[in-house]
């Protein structure tokens, strides 16, 4: 295996460890930003793996979210509720009221029949 491929293990393993995030495995691996974006845009099996790197830090994230939701969280439950809930009817919308010269934004949450 030769030294970029190495690098390329390498830093596939600091991305998992620090969830994606690209500053912090660079430095751990000891290589610049943009050498990561070199190597995510002309090494397709390279760039796959970062994709389902970013899953798995997006399932962690949803884990993170259960929990919270569990322990009773509200802003937890209604963000939740907000972005996975809209089919079954749990939507906000914007109401902007023009009241001669002042505009008034209400936010309204409610539940669509």
């Amino acid at each position: 295996m030769n030294r970029t491929e190495q690098t390329k293990r390498a830093l596939l393993e600091a991305m998992e460890q620090s969830l994606g995030v690209v500053t912090t495995a660079c430095r751990k691996v000891g290589i610049g930003r943009t050498t990561y974006y070199e190597y995510l845009k002309t090494d397709p099996e390279f760039a796959a793996a970062i994709d389902e790197l970013q899953n798995v830090a997006i399932d962690f994230a949803e884990s993170q979210l259960h929990k919270q939701i569990a322990d009773g969280n509200a802003t937890a439950t209604i963000f939740f509720l907000k972005t996975k809930g809209k089919a079954r009817g749990y939507v906000e919308r914007q109401e902007v009221h023009n009241m001669g010269d002042k505009l008034f934004t209400i936010n309204v949450v409610e539940p669509e029949d």
